[in-house]
């Protein structure tokens, strides 16, 4: 790890966009272990086995019918930054030209340029997996999913909370996998979701907020969290009872630092939205089964609001 190379990255920010990709890149992966990728071919059949089971448990029991790609990509730490680099990159520059200008805009390139690298270092060291649907991904002939595995910090985190690690591998599939169905049963969910975001950022550039499309976000989001919660917890195959108690305390986890990292980057946004979503799912298959839960996916009117999310019953009579 280079901070010194990491800080020089920044510093040097170049071109004519709002944020310079190639330092975001080079200064994130000098800030981060990448970790190794040292796994045995048994290891290897482990992460393919896990998600061909995960898919055959989560069609089963929740009645969805979804592909996962045909690969799984197992990543180290410096993959999952450039995946995800490239990812932003298509979110940001092609609203670059609605971003305000400012006097200075050297000096706001490094600003945006050092942020996003700080925000992808630290999540490169703490991201288990993604299931990655492709948003804004140019019709290229490419894939249009895919599903990754930050194995260093899978084998990690399994230490640190002193579990089996193929156990709790096996746990992180189904997880993704969930995600996987969830966009496989909603074909519309990937474009609803990047109008939302496009409506979003572009209010934030300038200087506003679109509260409608950030409220619609929002209930998207933790729709799409805790339906997974509640569809890996009722498919998956052993007991999970200790992985789930250890894996909410480490969202929850961490020094001083870490949570104020966590707070700025709004990953405590993101456990709400675990939380909360896990919690009206669950109302709405204890109370009329998982089918009904997953009529959420029909089509984009059937996506709770934001009210009806701590309502689970206002939804139920709404899609009757």
């Amino acid at each position: 790890m280079d901070l010194f190379r990491s800080v020089g990255a920044v510093a040097s920010a170049s071109g004519d966009g709002v944020v310079d990709w190639a330092a975001v890149s080079e200064a994130a992966k000098s800030g981060t272990d990448p970790g190794s990728l040292d796994l045995s071919a048994a290891d290897r059949e482990g992460y393919a086995t896990d998600v061909r089971d995960a898919r055959d448990r989560i069609r089963e029991v929740g009645g969805v019918e979804f592909d996962v790609p045909e690969t799984v990509s197992l990543q180290n730490r410096h993959h999952w930054i450039d995946a995800n680099v490239d990812t932003f990159r298509r979110l940001i520059e092609p609203m670059a030209d609605e971003f305000d200008q400012p006097l200075f805009p050297g000096a706001s390139r490094v600003v945006n340029t050092g942020s996003m690298s700080f925000s992808l270092a630290f999540l490169g060291r703490h991201v288990l997996g993604q299931y990655d649907p492709l948003l804004l991904a140019e019709a290229d002939g490419g894939p249009t999913h895919e599903l990754y595995f930050v194995h260093p910090n899978i084998e990690r985190t399994a230490r640190e909370l002193n579990v089996d690690f193929p156990r709790f591998r096996r746990w992180i599939a189904f997880h993704e996998v969930t995600h996987a169905a969830e966009f496989g049963a909603a074909e519309w969910l990937p474009e609803y979701l990047e109008s939302r975001m496009r409506d979003t950022v572009t209010e934030l550039a300038a200087g506003g907020l679109n509260r409608e499309a950030f409220s619609e976000l929002d209930a998207a989001m933790t729709a799409v969290e805790g339906y997974a919660e509640l569809l890996m917890d009722r498919a998956f195959d052993e007991e999970y009872d200790d992985l789930r108690r250890k894996i909410d305390a480490r969202r929850g986890g961490g020094g001083p630092v870490d949570q104020l990292i966590r707070r700025l980057l709004g990953l405590g946004l993101k456990r709400r939205q675990y939380e909360r979503g896990a919690d009206f799912f669950t109302a709405v298959a204890d109370a009329e089964g998982l089918e009904t839960a997953g009529r959420v996916w029909d089509r984009p009117e059937n996506l709770p609001t934001d009210a009806e999310l701590d309502a689970p019953e206002r939804w139920l009579a709404r899609i009757e």
